[in-house]
């Protein structure tokens, strides 16, 4: 009696120890030096642990014993949004190979090795599709033995993800399976009709992964009339909001997501639709001041929008100065509003083109107004008389500048062109593009009777 007390007295502090790992090896090992694990949620990632990566690339993460199974992230390198990659833990231990050229790859893990081989599958079967219908996908036998092939696919995947957490990814990512042949562009057309009816945007262990992001990014932008690509864009985003339903977390995120692609690529189009039909007021409800301010900034910028107004202060040639609102400015058939900076290299280079531009056209035909992002008043006051054809307005505080702000400028220089009418027609993306641009606008008539310019 007393010797099996004592037999379960020493296993037992190897028992409460157990605890499972992630270890690898990275390669080449020479151009790794750390790496972080995270555990990915539907907002953000969590820190868990880091660790050294050993000279011949090896590495090891010691979980604790209760770690919440989900989608995990490694980070190898900064910036952490690009370097890294995620992977399933679910209470095992997980053994991986990442290669700089061939990629990830599972040692051991049941649940990422499952994932893997259902992925790779769907992939071979859907380039057997492809090539079906690029040699005319005719006979109906051949198309048969595909379906066959990609629904017993399906079934088998399922079959051995029961109990696991893979299972919730695979039975997501289930794909069309229509009955009979049908020809390439209305299978296209079904897929995409059904490209959500698998996916539960409720389902907490999909919210917390990059599952959602990822379906949701691959229907919008792939399933696209090339011929008009924005009303695809608009038609596809209504239906990814349709087909989140009320799962308010998630609908803001993932068109949050979506409205950031659409600003970085500048489709205004499209961004504007996403905020105005429903982000503005996704944001507002959740109290979130900093979105609703990047939503509005972003749309008062666009093109086809006033200019948002502000001061500026004209002197005469005694030197009086006059401060006027830019919106009450009536001397120039078009305008330029222009963001720069005295630090700025480029802006330095592209500004005096710009004013040899402006020296050799008319009064009416354009107005320059320098608006300075910057901080020191002393030296950009010096610099403004070097370029006497231009209003100048200092916009003290740099990046925290209220015009700065209200037109969503990101970086210097910035360009904005305005017609007469003080509304946003064009933003070129240097002197050059400007100057290329200009050349297309009607400029102003000249009166029959006129004066030598005084650019003579």
């Amino acid at each position: 009696m007393y010797k099996k007390i004592f037999f379960l007295l020493a296993i037992l502090p190897n028992f409460i120890a157990a605890q499972n790992t992630i270890k690898g090896t990275f390669t080449p090992a020479e151009q790794f030096k750390f790496a972080f694990l995270y555990h990915v949620t539907a907002d953000t990632s969590i820190f868990v642990d880091n660790t050294d990566i050993s000279e011949d690339g090896s590495f090891v993460f010691n979980l604790k014993k209760n770690q919440a199974p989900g989608t995990y992230r490694i980070v190898y390198a900064q910036p952490q949004d690009e370097y890294n990659f995620d992977l399933l833990y679910n209470n095992e231990d997980i053994e991986l190979t990442f290669d700089l050229e061939k990629g990830l790859e599972f040692i051991t893990s049941d649940e990422n090795k499952l994932w893997d081989s259902y992925n790779n599958s769907m992939s071979m079967i859907g380039q057997s599709l492809n090539a079906f219908y690029t040699s005319g996908g005719k006979k109906q036998r051949d198309f048969k033995k595909i379906i066959e092939i990609l629904s017993t696919t399906q079934s088998e995947f399922e079959k051995a993800a029961e109990g696991k957490l893979v299972l919730n990814f695979i039975t997501a990512s289930q794909p069309y399976i229509p009955e009979n042949l049908i020809d390439a562009k209305t299978f296209t057309e079904n897929a995409k009709n059904n490209y959500f009816k698998h996916i539960n945007f409720g389902n907490p262990i999909l919210q917390n992964s990059n599952f959602l992001i990822e379906a949701t990014l691959n229907y919008v932008f792939n399933f696209v009339d090339n011929e008009d690509k924005n009303a695809s864009y608009i038609t596809n985003i209504n239906t990814v909001e349709k087909a989140i339903g009320n799962n308010p977390k998630v609908k803001k995120i993932l068109l949050e997501i979506l409205w950031s692609q659409f600003a970085i690529e500048e489709n205004e189009p499209v961004a504007n639709h996403i905020a105005n039909a429903y982000l503005l007021d996704i944001a507002k409800t959740a109290n979130d001041t900093e979105l609703v301010n990047d939503l509005n900034y972003f749309k008062n910028a666009s093109v086809g929008n006033i200019g948002p107004d502000f001061e500026i202060i004209i002197y005469d040639e005694d030197g009086e100065a006059t401060t006027k609102k830019m919106h009450d400015l009536e001397e120039a058939n078009n305008y330029l509003v222009v963001f720069w900076s005295t630090t700025c290299s480029h802006c330095l280079d592209e500004i005096p083109e710009l004013h040899k531009l402006v020296e050799t056209l008319e009064d009416s035909q354009l107005k320059v107004i320098a608006i300075a992002l910057d901080e020191d008043r002393y030296r950009w006051k010096d610099m403004t008389y070097k370029f006497p054809e231009f209003y100048h307005v200092f916009g003290e505080g740099k990046w925290d500048n209220p015009i700065g702000d209200n037109y969503n400028v990101k970086a210097t220089p910035s360009y904005f062109v305005l017609d007469k009418n003080k509304k946003i027609i064009n933003k070129p993306y240097n002197v050059k593009a400007f100057e290329d641009y200009f050349k297309t606008l009607p400029q102003p008539k000249k009166e029959i009777e006129e004066g030598p310019s005084k650019k003579e």
